[in-house]
């Protein structure tokens, strides 16, 4: 019983080996010539300007030039660049091992490749949504102010109506220029309170933590009260990453590696509404092997890969941001080994 089970379990298996689901020839040794691929690591820096709602009175009140209008713009504050292998499908091939084989497979550092796994995807994210300015809790002068008005009436009396005037005191909103005004005094009061403590020209005594406290509370008003003038930035940290895959069809050996929108901060390489950054590559030049000998005869072989030193540069059109030497398979030279 426990024989006739093994014979089931060893032809059960048997059958299982037999089966190929593969589309390579069945005994063949099947690989890909390597391909490089320059992996970017980007990050980038987008600034939401809020304009202080006194920007336009800074230069009158406080003799400073401010920026005037808000504005979203993004920038470009660091790059990683590194080369990897992967397997070139376009260049697939197949062989019957032979003799050869192990120096064929001692060869896979130097170019050949029959890899199949992958980098993982990492998360991109974007933007948030656009901000806007708040300067609703800076500032602690009333938004109010009381004016006098002159009135006039007529009032009835024994020759008949006379016109009388009648003072009246009405609450009015201050005007922009008067709230500026007046923001641009608390700073400097704020700043001369500033020196009366450090050189204790004041009532009060102040030391050690005491002083320490005071200063900094003194210098977070006078920080709010500039915002109203100066106005605030909201920043944000983008990062993304961008592959490309040189190739030797291309002539000019520049591509767009990405691209930078003040609106959307970092996009692809063919959204033609960012600055593009190029990335340029330059071969050094390859001599040709040198023959001796015989010219060997027709044989099987295999192929291989040498690649090309290149020089690599990322410039955003005008200035070099990173630059480089990297190998790149296939822009190299591809050879062949005896196999058989």
């Amino acid at each position: 019983m426990t024989m006739a089970a093994a014979l089931v379990l060893s032809a059960s298996s048997a059958k299982a080996q037999e089966i190929y689901t593969g589309s390579d020839p069945v005994g063949t040794i099947s690989y890909a010539l390597p391909q490089t691929v320059i992996s970017l690591e980007v990050e980038a820096v987008k600034e939401d300007f809020h304009a202080g709602p006194y920007a336009k009175f800074a230069k009158k009140y406080l003799g400073i030039d401010v920026r005037q209008e808000d504005e979203t713009s993004c920038t470009v504050s660091a790059v990683k660049m590194a080369p990897y292998a992967e397997a070139d499908q376009s260049r697939r091939y197949s062989f019957t091992p032979g003799k050869a084989q192990t120096t064929f497979l001692a060869l896979t550092n130097q170019g050949l490749v029959s890899f199949g796994g992958a980098r993982n995807a990492e998360t991109q994210w974007r933007f948030s949504t656009e901000s806007k300015g708040d300067f609703s809790d800076r500032g602690v002068s009333s938004n109010l102010t009381s004016e006098s008005a002159t009135l006039y009436k007529n009032v009835r009396n024994e020759s008949g109506y006379n016109t009388v005037a009648v003072q009246q005191q009405m609450v009015v909103e201050k005007s922009l220029e008067t709230r500026a005004k007046e923001a641009a005094e608390t700073i400097f009061n704020l700043r001369e309170k500033k020196m009366d403590i450090v050189t204790g020209d004041t009532d009060a005594t102040y030391s050690g933590e005491a002083m320490a406290a005071a200063i900094e509370e003194i210098n977070r008003l006078e920080k709010e009260y500039m915002s109203l003038f100066i106005g605030y930035s909201d920043i944000q940290v983008q990062q993304m990453n961008y592959d490309v895959v040189p190739s030797a069809d291309t002539k000019s050996q520049r591509y767009v590696a990405f691209r930078v929108s003040d609106e959307e901060g970092l996009v692809a390489s063919d959204n033609v509404s960012g600055k593009p950054y190029l990335l340029e590559l330059t071969a050094e030049k390859v001599s040709d092997a040198q023959q001796g000998g015989a010219k060997p005869a027709a044989v099987k072989v295999a192929y291989y890969r040498i690649p090309a030193i290149c020089s690599v540069r990322l410039t955003d059109g005008v200035n070099i941001l990173l630059q480089s030497r990297v190998p790149v398979y296939q822009l190299g030279v591809e050879s062949s080994i005896p196999v058989q």
